[in-house]
């Protein structure tokens, strides 16, 4: 892999959300030498965490000791934060965490607020952060793997050069390399629709309909991801890149995506909370289908996929007549079609 960048002063951040990518998060700012709190619900979540030096669903990672560990509010002083907890949680979350709102914030968070179709990054904004200290942070980055050592890499955007590149510094190391970029609203559509991709390539999977289904699955999810965030101004070429086309590849085809496995658990035949309460972490396509669907109403654009999955989820059909449905759409030319 190429060289990490520069490495900056040793910093003091918090990480927001004792989740398993936060929990990552929070050792990969450790591993450059900063400073890290990472900010639980409550007393009781930071004991366990600090008796599990992590989380038990992610055995791979052991959190060092000198990684603080203490429930909300945050400690004064912070030069940035990271939140990392479900989307869907995100507001009240860190309405309650007491962070200032003069740092740099990242959210790496992949979800769309179901209840006003918010990014997570204008969430931020309706709480208080300034645009040039929002970013967020996507690409295909399973917890799991990363915990491992294993190479993987992300991209870091936000509307100011300097905040991107703030947390370039502060998360890149030899074996997760970190890229930026000034396309926040596709990076961010991109980290959330591709859940929505991945609960149907699941779906796939749990039908056991192979390789070739799945791929087709991706490549036209992608060109969906794709119709939208150009319908909302966002550069094509994101979708291209490590928010689009890397990370819909991972979760569509690693048995470590929850929200492919949530698709293989539906056709399998469990209920959608059945299914979630089998998994017990966030499923965000869930939320992220329906949302999607009224952002694309709203921009005149279609969305087959997405509109199926959501059909799935609110238990208006099942995964076989969703698949059934989407095989019998009319025929046409690939390029610039919708699915």
């Amino acid at each position: 892999m190429a060289a990490v960048p520069p490495q900056a002063e040793m910093g003091r951040f918090a990480v927001l959300g004792a989740t398993s990518w936060g929990v990552t998060l929070a050792w990969l700012l450790h591993a450059n030498h900063n400073d890290v709190v990472l900010l639980t619900r409550t007393s009781a979540e930071a004991d366990s965490v600090r008796e599990e030096h992590g989380l038990a669903r992610l055995p791979e990672l052991h959190l060092p000791r000198d990684v603080h560990v203490q429930p909300v509010p945050a400690p004064p002083g912070l030069d940035g934060a990271i939140i990392a907890v479900p989307a869907q949680a995100l507001r009240a979350s860190v309405a309650t965490s007491g962070l200032a709102r003069d740092i740099p914030v990242l959210s790496a968070a992949k979800g769309i607020d179901h209840t006003g179709g918010l990014r997570m990054s204008q969430v931020l904004g309706e709480l208080g952060w300034p645009p040039g200290l929002v970013a967020a942070i996507s690409g295909p980055n399973l917890a799991h793997e990363i915990a491992r050592g294993l190479p993987a890499a992300a991209v870091v955007a936000s509307a100011s050069k300097e905040t991107a590149e703030v947390w370039q510094r502060a998360l890149a190391g030899p074996a997760f390399r970190i890229y930026t970029s000034f396309d926040l609203t596709g990076v961010e559509l991109a980290g959330a629709y591709k859940n929505v991709i991945a609960i149907a390539a699941g779906a796939a999977w749990g039908l056991d309909f192979g390789a070739n289904t799945v791929s087709t699955i991706m490549t036209r999810g992608l060109a969906e991801m794709a119709r939208l965030g150009v319908a909302f101004g966002c550069d094509p070429l994101t979708f291209q890149g490590l928010a689009g086309v890397g990370d819909v590849a991972t979760t569509c085809f690693s048995p470590l995506s929850r929200n492919r496995r949530f698709g293989e658990l539906l056709a399998g035949g469990r209920t959608v909370d059945q299914a979630r309460t089998e998994i017990g972490e966030a499923i965000e396509g869930i939320a992220t289908s329906g949302v999607a669907l009224e952002l694309a109403r709203e921009a005149g654009v279609e969305l087959p996929i997405c509109a199926e999955v959501a059909a799935v989820v609110a238990g208006e059909k099942t995964v076989a007549e969703a698949m059934l449905s989407l095989l019998a759409r009319p025929l046409r030319p690939e390029a610039g079609s919708a699915s």
